[in-house]
């Protein structure tokens, strides 16, 4: 059965520098999941979605670089 429209996918979620605030973006997508003025808000609402989904969380710093990696997945 698809996914419904709504419902956010498996995949690794990007916390990304999004004009003046910050983004969640799936892994492959060019649209943003959720805008957040805090990265620790973008941060918290990847986490939810990666241990949902058991996926990793990557954290960009304002340059776009890599600042750090979570991983949710089950070993």
């Amino acid at each position: 059965m698809p996914a419904k429209a709504n419902e956010e996918e498996p995949g690794t979620k990007h916390v990304v520098p999004y004009k003046d605030s910050w983004a969640v973006r799936r892994e492959g997508n060019r649209r943003i999941t959720s805008k957040h003025r805090l990265q620790v808000t973008a941060i918290n609402k990847a986490k939810r979605l990666a241990r949902k989904y058991k996926a990793d969380v990557i954290i960009h710093r304002e340059d776009g670089t890599i600042r750090d990696r979570i991983n949710f997945e089950e070993s």
